[in-house]
């Protein structure tokens, strides 16, 4: 088992605390001749593979993804069976090779780490370090899975593809519980407002005794993990249930900045006119950055009739005329944006900017894995949901937030209706970015 990690000092994916030029100017370490043949010697397993050539493209697909269904390993090309180094006539070609492999042929693509060994002799072999951090991994050519026992890779079972699967299943964010955090922290009144609207479903308030917050929101709601004893509540019970000044107190990434910039671009240097910074569960901030549009938009349900000049409009008029938005196009993008931001980026945060003729929301969102794909499967309205959960309690009439149904589709099409301009989408940078105009 110790053979599965043959480098001492591998370099890793940056995190938000390492800078990008740091992580691209540090070498990747070498793997040294002894290191290798100390590995080779002790022959196929679970975690090695060794192979004389690359002769089938096919069958190194396959092999690698069966290595890294099983946890990663070695490939190592130029050594036959009995592992004697026979080495490669053309490496360059092999290396080059074992890219395309991992880039084209499996599904999700791998990173392919390759190092390049010469031997005193002359001859020269391959090692491709295969990491299984994104698995179930797959054949892209016909979608077959496979595992490796031992020194055999074979396709996986049903029921092993099924384990891969729930292991595979990311931890929701929205589910760690908040260090620091307990009961305490809950607005009861605000839970209870909505467990009550379940009543003679769900809920029954003669079978709850003396308001249990602690058990109601652990064991009906799923919002809180028991801890040495303690209840302690998630980040979406915090988030949907918890009081203002703890929410402010324990999550300050959860806070939203709205800015009014005079212009139509923070590009052109738009000077700033009022900067307000809302912290508090999502009920509040929902509240506080609509009133915020509010004092400088006008939101309508039906889009406003054309003033005509003889009507009293001046046209050299000093101040510029507020920009109308439809109403539920602006309730959707400000609930789609709180509901399903990031909270796991620490850089960066929520921000509405309002210009004179648009709006945009900034919202945090990891770019990897994120685009192109689902970029614009979202606009046909296939769901990609980082916090289901508090989603789902968000939306719901009793939350007490009266919200649009039909999302990004819906969004996209009355905003265009309006103001005959369509919205423009964009994610980079770990940020998706919605402009909504205005008419």
């Amino acid at each position: 088992m110790a053979r599965r990690r043959f480098r001492s000092n591998q370099r890793h994916e940056p995190s938000t605390e390492r800078s990008v030029l740091e992580y691209f100017s540090t070498p990747a370490p070498q793997t040294s001749r002894t290191e290798l043949m100390r590995l080779v010697r002790g022959g196929e397993d679970t975690y090695l593979e060794l192979k004389v050539k690359l002769s089938n493209s096919e069958k190194i697909a396959q092999g690698i993804v069966a290595l890294a269904n099983t946890g990663g390993g070695v490939i190592v090309f130029g050594v036959d069976d009995q592992m004697r180094v026979e080495g490669l006539d053309d490496p360059e070609s092999v290396q080059e090779e074992l890219v395309r492999i991992c880039r084209h042929e499996i599904a999700p693509v791998l990173v392919p780490y390759i190092d390049g060994v010469s031997f005193d002799n002359g001859r020269r072999i391959v090692a491709l370090e295969v990491r299984g951090t994104r698995r179930p991994y797959r054949t892209r050519a016909d979608g077959r899975y496979f595992i490796r026992m031992g020194a055999e890779k074979r396709e996986a079972t049903p029921e092993e593809l099924t384990a891969l699967m729930d292991e595979a299943r990311p931890f929701q964010y929205e589910s760690a519980p908040v260090i620091g955090a307990g009961i305490k922290d809950i607005d009861e009144a605000h839970l209870w407002s909505y467990l009550r609207e379940f009543e003679g479903d769900a809920f029954t308030e003669a079978g709850f005794g003396d308001y249990p917050t602690a058990e109601v929101l652990e064991r009906e709601l799923a919002l809180a993990t028991t801890h040495a004893g303690e209840s302690i509540p998630t980040v979406a019970g915090l988030l949907l249930f918890g009081r203002d000044e703890s929410v402010a107190k324990l999550l300050p990434r959860a806070g939203l900045t709205s800015v009014r910039f005079s212009g139509d671009s923070s590009a052109s240097g738009a000077p700033e006119i009022e900067r307000a910074q809302f912290t508090g569960n999502l009920h509040t901030l929902y509240e506080a950055t609509l009133g915020f549009i509010r004092r400088y938009c006008d939101l309508f349900d039906t889009r406003p009739p054309r003033k005509s000049a003889n009507e009293g409009e001046a046209t050299d008029q000093i101040f510029i005329a507020r920009a109308n938005y439809k109403r539920e196009v602006i309730c959707e993008a400000l609930a789609n944006a709180l509901s399903h931001r990031d909270l796991a980026l620490r850089d960066h945060s929520t921000r509405v900017h309002i210009y004179d003729r648009s709006i945009e929301i900034i919202n945090p969102r990891r770019t990897a894995g994120f685009t192109p794909a689902w970029s614009r499967a979202i606009r046909y309205g296939v769901p990609q949901r980082l916090n289901p959960q508090l989603h789902a309690v968000f939306i719901n009439r009793a939350y007490g937030i009266e919200l649009p149904h039909g999302g990004l589709p819906m969004l996209l099409r009355q905003s265009r209706l309006f103001s005959s301009r369509r919205p423009e989408i964009h994610v980079f940078n770990d940020e998706f970015r919605l402009r909504i105009y205005g008419t």
